[in-house]
C-alpha cells in the first residue's frame, strides 16, 4: 500500500493567547527566542502554559515576558525551585528591540506575546506590537465575524 503525497502538517503551538487578538489590534509579529530553565522545557512539552494575562516590557533595552505562567510538573526535581510565574528574559536582535521601544512610545500601542510554538528543537515566543481596541471596535469585529459566518451559510445552501 503506497503512501499519499500528501503530508499531514504538524502544529506546533504549544500556547495561544486569545484575549490578546480580543483586546488589541496586532500590527506587527517578530519571532523571539526565551531563555528558559529546564523544567519549564519540560512542562511546554506538556504544553502546561498559560499566555492569558502575560505581557511584554522593554528595560534597559532588553525584553522581558511577565505573567507567562508556566505550571511545574509533578516529577521536577526537588532540589530546584520552581516559580511558575517567573519573568523571562526575550531574545530579539537590536533593530527589533529598537522598533519596539520607539512604537510602544505611542499612545495607546503596547507589546504583548501571542503565540509560543516549536521551531525544530527551540521554542519560541511570537512578540506583536498591539494597538488596544476600544469597546466599539470589539463589537464591531464581533458582528464583522457572524456576517462573514451568514454569508458562509447561504453561499453553501446555495449551491446544494
Amino acid at each position: 500500500m503506497a503512501k499519499s503525497g500528501k503530508s499531514k502538517a504538524v502544529d506546533t503551538t504549544i500556547a495561544r493567547n486569545k484575549k490578546a487578538l480580543h483586546d488589541y489590534f496586532i500590527e506587527d509579529s517578530f519571532e523571539a527566542g526565551m531563555m528558559l530553565l529546564g523544567w519549564e522545557v519540560k512542562s511546554m512539552r506538556e504544553k502546561k502554559v498559560q499566555l492569558t494575562d502575560s505581557y511584554v516590557i522593554l528595560k534597559d533595552g532588553e525584553a522581558w515576558l511577565i505573567g507567562c505562567n508556566i505550571t511545574p510538573l509533578n516529577t521536577a526535581s526537588t532540589h530546584v525551585v520552581c516559580e511558575p510565574d517567573r519573568t523571562r528574559k526575550l531574545l530579539l536582535h537590536r533593530k527589533e528591540l529598537a522598533r519596539l521601544f520607539s512604537s510602544v512610545q505611542q499612545k495607546g500601542h503596547t507589546c504583548v506575546a501571542t503565540k509560543i510554538y516549536w521551531k525544530d528543537h527551540l521554542i519560541k515566543c511570537q512578540v506583536s506590537l498591539a494597538k488596544g481596541k476600544q469597546e466599539h471596535d470589539k463589537r464591531n469585529v464581533e458582528k464583522d465575524r457572524e456576517w462573514a459566518i451568514e454569508k458562509q451559510r447561504a453561499v453553501r445552501h446555495a449551491q446544494r
